[in-house]
């Protein structure tokens, strides 16, 4: 433990050297050098959203921790100008400043000495005189230095209001230099569109803006704000009415009336949809872009039902080999323009579709094989031994054909386009999919109706499967290797609503533990060393899935723990903290945003393999060999992929999976599906380790049925 002398007052002014540890709630610890006092250690949420080279001036408390010895608890903080060569040299060599590294940083300083950072603020043309500085290096200097400035400012700003300073860049990133104008004249036009801004922060800083309570663009913006919030968290396509007019009234505190008068204003501005509940008496209340997409979808599956096949159909030789209920669905997909197959783990729904690509080709047909994210069409393609793309790619890619697929034009334009692991097509995948496959294009999904629905809005193959004017087969008979598995014989248990045999053995295992914290150090244990030492294998081969962000058995928290184990700090190697998160060479990352751009899609793994600081950006390359680079502001797209949730497995499929399963905050999160999902994504094991009570009450609890009006809408689409 470092013992300091501590200064007889509690302000002091210090740079940021690094960053320790920064949680959820933005408690921070950083180290910290000044020139009156020895290297120390600040702490406390007030430090929240710093970065290493900036000057502060702080005020708090000092007391003893016994870890990091003599420690400020950090009141309040303030950011100033460094004034010291050396302080000046550390700031701008930090990275905050892109285009400027630690060399270029010590020769502009050994130029400029301390008028530095004056000469780039204002005689910026001067940078030329610098060694290594042209007229290309100093325009983007200049233009990081305004940047910084403005982040810098709003984050004074949203200080002032009460709100987390790391939401600066985010809003700097999007509204650029309307930032501050957006922030204090129409703070709701920032809900939506800046990753971690919903109601409750921008009505913080409208009521403190002078918006009266009553006004009715507030009120309008709590509307929105419910709609995308049940959207978002929930997968609903509408609320029924008087769900949303009681969850506005809770957040605004009005009577319904002033939100009638909202609902009504935005069916005006063309914001919302409201029309006859698709299940019953009353209304509901549709976002304008999901009913959109709802109604869209409908059509486009109609016309594809109703569509004359394009398909060459000739005598086929049929394979002995198949089930009857396989057979029965490579028959279904020849007539039927528009079909689905399902079935559980073990009843042979790859080798089905390799037989129905086969069959098709060898009738003279093209098969466009896909997948929602790359890891399942990885998967798929192993499995039938054909090539596979995402559905973005297959999407993207209308004039280019993919090199080793069969088709006359684009990819969607195939005579048989197959989408497996449809249970993940969110309603914008799915209509964006339907659009683009022309009359006459036979389409099948091929999926778990008994998985988890998308992670975005919609339940797209369980409302098909609810139409009965769309043909299907369920997959029933589980093949004699498929029986032998253990994970397979725990997953069909779990779905018809029975526990597994306890403890298992032969692929799946449950370990019972009361403790949460207990379970979460098992879950560790397991993962980093047992497994890893018992199978002679690496930690890459095991996946931690969680049932829940928060809590000590979280994705949060366990991945934070996870990561300090398998890629801690390393002395003089580069890293980035992103609010909470910090980026290491290393690190296995997910992207959690679609980013057409880049060509990466959400639910892909990747690994971090530079940290520049200098350019501020992290490059990754993705499990199928391609570089992306995302820069320090775009990081709120990537996730640490240490532990992830059983949503954003899906798709996938793990050598050893181990998941805590504790019943935490009531368990909200625990159900049938989730954990049928969980255990069918292991390949070899399955390790679950919690409370048996737990365990039951996901076995038997169904979950909520998300509000969606597609399945009633295509059968109207189809009587017309």
């Amino acid at each position: 433990m470092t013992v300091l002398a501590k200064p007889p007052d509690t302000e002091v002014e210090a740079s940021v050297e690094q960053l320790v540890y920064v949680r959820d709630d933005e408690y921070t610890v950083a180290r910290m050098s000044a020139e009156s006092l020895a290297g120390f250690v600040a702490a406390g949420r007030a430090l929240a959203g710093v970065q290493p080279g900036e000057r502060l001036r702080l005020a708090g408390e000092w007391d003893d921790h016994p870890r990091h010895g003599t420690r400020l608890m950090v009141g309040r903080c303030e950011r100033v100008a460094p004034s010291t060569v050396r302080a000046i040299t550390l700031y701008l060599g930090s990275g905050l400043i892109r285009g400027i590294g630690p060399k270029l940083a010590h020769a502009i300083v050994s130029h400029f000495g301390p008028r530095t950072l004056t000469v780039i603020d204002t005689e910026p043309e001067r940078l030329t005189e610098v060694v290594n500085i042209g007229v290309t290096r100093r325009a983007q200097i200049v233009q990081a230095w305004a940047e910084q400035k403005a982040v810098a400012a709003l984050m004074v700003a949203l200080q002032g209001f009460g709100v987390s300073p790391l939401l600066a860049s985010k809003i700097y990133q999007v509204y650029g230099d309307d930032s501050h104008d957006v922030l204090t004249r129409d703070p709701y036009r920032l809900i939506g569109r800046v990753k971690g801004i919903a109601f409750h922060t921008a009505d913080r800083i409208a009521l403190r803006s002078g918006v009266p309570e009553h006004s009715p663009r507030r009120i309008r913006a709590a509307v929105v704000d419910r709609l995308e919030t049940a959207a978002a968290r929930d997968g609903h396509c509408f609320l029924p009415m008087p769900a949303l007019l009681a969850a506005v009234a809770a957040l605004v505190e009005q009577e319904e009336d002033p939100i009638r008068q909202a609902v009504d204003a935005l069916v005006a501005e063309r914001r919302v949809v409201v029309e006859a509940s698709p299940s019953g008496p009353g209304q509901v209340v549709y976002a304008k872009e999901q009913h959109g997409r709802e109604a869209a979808l409908a059509a486009h599956l109609a016309r594809l039902r109703r569509a004359r096949s394009a398909l060459p159909l000739r005598p086929f030789a049929e394979d002995e080999a198949l089930h009857d209920d396989q057979r029965a669905a490579v028959n279904l997909v020849l007539t039927s323009t528009v079909s689905i197959l399902t079935g559980g783990p073990g009843c042979g729904k790859s080798h089905t579709v390799r037989v129905i690509a086969a069959t098709v080709r060898a009738m003279g047909g093209t098969v466009t094989l896909t997948a929602p994210t790359g890891k399942a069409a990885r998967r798929l393609s192993e499995l039938t031994g054909l090539p596979a793309m995402t559905v973005h790619r297959m999407l993207a890619r209308q004039e280019e054909p993919a090199e080793g697929v069969l088709f006359r034009q684009s990819p969607a334009q195939a005579d048989l386009v197959v989408v497996d692991e449809a249970s993940m097509l969110d309603l914008q995948m799915a209509t964006r999919l339907a659009a683009a496959i022309p009359e006459g294009g036979h389409l099948l999904l091929v999926g778990d109706g008994d998985q988890l629905p998308s992670i975005g809005p919609g339940s797209v193959l369980a409302d098909l499967l609810r139409v009965e004017e769309i043909p299907r087969v369920r997959l029933t008979h589980v093949f004699r290797q498929a029986q032998d598995s253990a994970i397979v014989r725990a997953a069909h248990r779990i779905r018809a609503g029975e526990l597994p045999a306890l403890p298992g053995g032969g692929g799946f295992w449950f370990e019972e533990i009361d403790d949460p914290d207990l379970v979460a150090d098992r879950v560790i244990h397991l993962a980093t060393e047992a497994i890893p030492r018992k199978q002679n294998i690496g930690g890459d081969r095991i996946q931690v899935l969680c049932p829940t962000r928060r809590g000590v058995t979280g994705t949060i928290e366990l991945g934070r723990r996870l990561q300090e184990r398998l890629n801690p700090p390393r002395e003089g190697a580069a890293e980035h903290w992103s609010g909470p998160s910090v980026f290491r060479v290393g690190d296995r990352v997910m992207p959690i945003r679609n980013n057409y751009d880049k060509g990466v899609f959400n639910g892909e793994t990747a690994t971090v393999t530079a940290v520049d600081l200098q350019e501020r950006l992290v490059e990754i390359r993705t499990d199928d060999g391609g570089s992306v680079e995302y820069t320090f502001g775009e990081l709120d797209e990537l996730t640490h992929a240490y532990a992830i949730s059983v949503h954003r497995s899906q798709g996938s499929e793990y050598p050893f999976v181990v998941a805590p399963i504790v019943a935490e905050a009531g368990g909200v999160m625990l159900n049938r599906r989730l954990l049928y999902t969980l255990v069918t994504r292991a390949r070899s094991w399955a390790v679950l380790v919690g409370r048996r009570e737990a365990l039951e009450l996901a076995a038997h609890r169904l979950g909520h049925r998300r509000n969606t009006g597609l399945a009633p809408r295509i059968a109207l689409a189809l009587e017309g």
